[in-house]
């Protein structure tokens, strides 16, 4: 079998999803903050071997991004257009290679999550690793809009205690609402 041409869909084996509602902070109520992290757990096509060619990857990125930015939104209760800030995250099972998560995260991943957010002019803030079972995704959150709008930088982080197996690739979305909480760092 060619596997360039049979890849088109991620081969999910479970969806995690985590809601963070903050409602206080410092002994004062806040509202309005809210993130969600929409995890994917697929299986790694490309795991135990060298593949020169990654595109296929690349349609796997466009696949899961979709998927996991239409739950997020939903999720979160919310019309696409209030998500102020997003992110993202890939961890490869230790039968992959890191370059795996750069070809998931990056040529394709992005259209699909803006247009589940209705926009997104700036780049879509990301980490990557090798790593296995119960690894931490620590993902950074920006202004879907302006990267330099200071009260939407943040991050957030999850792990799955199953996953990724070793021929797996965790891939994870991050979406907010209204920034940090009593943010009041401003650029000088």
């Amino acid at each position: 079998m060619d596997t360039n041409t049979s890849i088109r869909k991620a081969d999910i084996r479970k969806i995690v999803v985590q809601i963070e509602e903050i409602h206080q902070e410092q002994g004062r109520s806040v509202s309005g903050k809210t993130k969600v992290t929409v995890v994917g757990i697929i299986r790694n096509p490309f795991a135990g071997a060298y593949q020169n060619d990654l595109e296929p990857l690349y349609d796997l990125g466009a696949d899961i991004s979709g998927i996991l930015a239409r739950r997020g939104v939903a999720a979160l209760g919310v019309k696409p257009d209030d998500v102020t800030s997003y992110g993202k995250a890939a961890i490869v099972g230790t039968d992959g290679e890191i370059e795996h998560t750069a070809a998931i995260l990056h040529p394709r991943f992005g259209g699909p999550v803006r247009a589940a957010v209705e926009k997104g002019d700036d780049i879509i803030p990301g980490t990557k690793k090798v790593g296995g079972p119960g690894s931490t995704a620590v993902i950074p959150l920006t202004n879907k809009n302006n990267i330099w709008e200071f009260d939407d930088m943040d991050s957030t982080e999850i792990s799955v205690a199953d996953a990724p197996r070793s021929d797996e690739i965790l891939v994870a979305v991050a979406l907010g609402i209204g920034g940090r909480p009593l943010a009041r760092t401003k650029p000088d």
